[in-house]
């Protein structure tokens, strides 16, 4: 009995100096990376050159990559980093991919599977479930459409299908782009102007 009350009395001890120890050298991060990371649109499917978006987010802060290679963030991700940077936005690089319209999500035509899992490891969020020699699904709530599990299929049964808005991700799309005159002077007009 003493030797169990010996142990728990010195996990406790070792418990309390590593909780100590944790909050003496604590290491900061680089709050730029963070805001960067934050940013970025977390695929992790690499179409940047790197393994994951905070690896990229790192080298955009040190300045060895640039804000335009990022494909499934798109423009709108490029403008953020840029406002964010201080820097001029520009086109997104064609060497790292293209945007795509919508957003889209891998599908597995289960006849055709044969079970290789060649898909499971190219996949960087374990969105594909299955076994070897079995046939493999999507958890679609978990894929990015980050395309990476598309070529290394022997079979070619993994399409990338768009992602069909629902009521619950449904938005207002965005106002065309009108110029200020035209703006002013629709809303300058009276009712009866405007009907005529």
């Amino acid at each position: 009995m003493s030797a169990v009350f010996v142990l728990v009395l010195l996990a406790a001890a070792i418990g309390a100096v590593l909780g100590l120890a944790a909050v003496r050298f604590k290491v900061e991060g680089d709050p730029l990376v963070e805001q960067i990371d934050k940013a970025l649109p977390q695929t992790q499917c690499g179409q940047c050159g790197f393994p994951g978006c905070r690896p990229y987010a790192t080298a955009i802060s040190a300045g060895e990559s640039d804000i335009n290679q990022c494909p499934p963030g798109g423009q709108a991700t490029i403008d953020a980093l840029a406002d964010l940077l201080g820097v001029e936005s520009k086109p997104l690089n064609p060497e790292n991919g293209v945007e795509s319209e919508l957003p889209t999500v891998a599908w597995i035509d289960e006849q055709i599977c044969i079970g290789c899992t060649k898909c499971i490891q190219a996949c960087p969020v374990d969105a594909i479930v299955g076994a070897n020699k079995l046939m493999h699904t999507v958890i679609v709530t978990e894929c990015t459409g980050c395309d990476l599990c598309v070529e290394p299929c022997p079979v070619d049964c993994i399409y990338m299908l768009p992602v069909e808005p629902t009521v619950a991700t449904w938005q207002w799309p965005l106002p065309a782009s009108v110029d200020d005159e035209s703006t002013e002077s629709a809303f300058s007009q009276s009712p009866d102007q405007v009907a005529s």
